[in-house]
Parts: C-alpha cells; sequence; structure tokens
C-alpha cells in the first residue's frame, strides 16, 4: 500500500500585498509513487502550487510535509537536501541557451558536487557518463555536443527531462510541460514522464490543460480553480462535462483532444 509522499494542510498564497489570493486553503496528500495531474486555467495557481511544495514561492500560510519533512520549517541548509530530491520540468525549458545540451543536463548533479566544483561546472567521469546515460535514454545521445538553441522544442524538452533524471529525484514536477508542443511531441514527452513515474518509481505532479492527456498518463486528477480546489478523483471520473465546469466558458478555447 502507498504512502503518503507529500501531505499539504491549508496552503494559501497572497501576492501583491493581499490584492491576489492565488491558493485559498488547499489541502491535499499525493501517495508514493502516484501521477497526479494538476488542471485548471492559467492563474488558477497551478505553478504557484507548484512553486510552494520547493518553496520556490514562500507560502503565506499552511504547512508542506515531504516524506516526512516540514517543508514549510525548513531552514536553507535542509532546503537545498529537501530540494535535490525534487527536480522540476518546465513549459520553456529553462535550459541554459548558449551551453551544450551535456552542460545543461549536467547541471542536475550541481546539488551533489561541492560548491567549489559548481561553480566552475567541474564534473567527474562518473556524472558525465551518467549524462550521456540519460541522453540516451530520452533519445538525443547525438545531440550531446550541440548548443542547447540549436535543438527543437521537443528536444529541448528532452533535455529537461534529462536533467531531472540527473538528480536521481523521489519527485518530478512538471509545469506546463507539452503546453509549447504539438501533440504527437506532446505525447513522446509525456511517455518519458511516464516511464520514469513506472519503471523508476519516482512521484510525479503535471499540471496540464488538455482533458486527454489527464486521463492517459495521470493515476489521479486535482482541479483548480481561482485558486480553490474544485476535483479531486480518478481520471476515469472526470468527463467533459465536469471538465466545461472547471474551465468555463474558455472551455470552449482549450482542445479536449
Amino acid at each position: 500500500m502507498m504512502d503518503d509522499l507529500i501531505r499539504i494542510e491549508h496552503l494559501t498564497k497572497i501576492y501583491e500585498r493581499g490584492e491576489v489570493l492565488a491558493l485559498n486553503d488547499v489541502s491535499f496528500t499525493v501517495k508514493r509513487g502516484e501521477f497526479l495531474v494538476l488542471l485548471g486555467l492559467s492563474g488558477s495557481g497551478k505553478s504557484t502550487l507548484l512553486r510552494c511544495i520547493n518553496r520556490l514561492i514562500e507560502p503565506t500560510a499552511g504547512t508542506i510535509i515531504f516524506d516526512g519533512i516540514d517543508v514549510t520549517r525548513a531552514s536553507s541548509r535542509q532546503l537545498r537536501q529537501i530540494r535535490r530530491r525534487m527536480a522540476m520540468i518546465f513549459q520553456q525549458f529553462n535550459l541554459v541557451k548558449r551551453s551544450t545540451v551535456l552542460t545543461n543536463v549536467l547541471s542536475g548533479r550541481l546539488g551533489y558536487v561541492s560548491p567549489a566544483a559548481s561553480a566552475i561546472h567541474k564534473f567527474s567521469k562518473q556524472d558525465i557518463d551518467m549524462a550521456m546515460a540519460d541522453l540516451d535514454r530520452v533519445g538525443i545521445p547525438e545531440q550531446a555536443y550541440k548548443r542547447a538553441d540549436e535543438l527543437s522544442g521537443g528536444q529541448q524538452q528532452r533535455v529537461g527531462i534529462a536533467r531531472a533524471l540527473m538528480q536521481q529525484p523521489d519527485l518530478l514536477m512538471a509545469d506546463e510541460p507539452v503546453s509549447a508542443l504539438d501533440p504527437a511531441t506532446s505525447h513522446s514527452v509525456m511517455q518519458h514522464l511516464e516511464t520514469m513515474n513506472r519503471e523508476d518509481g519516482v512521484t510525479v505532479i503535471a499540471s496540464l490543460h488538455f482533458l486527454s492527456l489527464a486521463r492517459r498518463y495521470g493515476t489521479k486528477i486535482l482541479a483548480l480553480k481561482d485558486g480553490e480546489i474544485v476535483f479531486e478523483g480518478l481520471p476515469t471520473e472526470i468527463d467533459e462535462a465536469r471538465f466545461m465546469e472547471i474551465y468555463g466558458e474558455e472551455a470552449k478555447e482549450v482542445e479536449v483532444r
């Protein structure tokens, strides 16, 4: 039986001197090994939620427990240790465009090397071999010595996945990982996340817009609207009608592909 990897209790985030309530008293758990999909409009709180979990954004109130550790009360040193176990993939890839693909992938090991070594990006042969193996795993080993900005969008997102693999994380958070990609490439990227989840046992939280992707890859769905949870359940429990309720009028502009 899976136990809880993440427990979030009464999480609230307020921006701009109290004028924007991004998250409002959000509580839920994520089981170890789950593939949780976050659904919701842009501005619904999905990105804020992900960034609160690793404290890239400081919560206003509430508690985040990760594998028994209170993230919200962790010291700077403890937070560095926690973040080593949390990888993140971004909508716009978040690569150093002028650096090589290999260097970008190796940056996933920065939390494991000494500060002096990380400052000059000095990595061991073992780390380099691991990076090449991870590039092979996502199908682009031949791109290792190209600049990141020479790659297509789908290839750049694969670099982001290889970088995440380098962390050997317990949790992978993917913030709109396929919104900039075409449908075929989207499935290719999602399949890599699914492999990390099923074969490596990595717990995944991914924010998505498309109902078909949520149903295909998620083991659980959490929908946000105006910073509040409006649906929590199995992929089979959410249909087009419920999807319309979550997205409102804008559901007409969002493909249910």
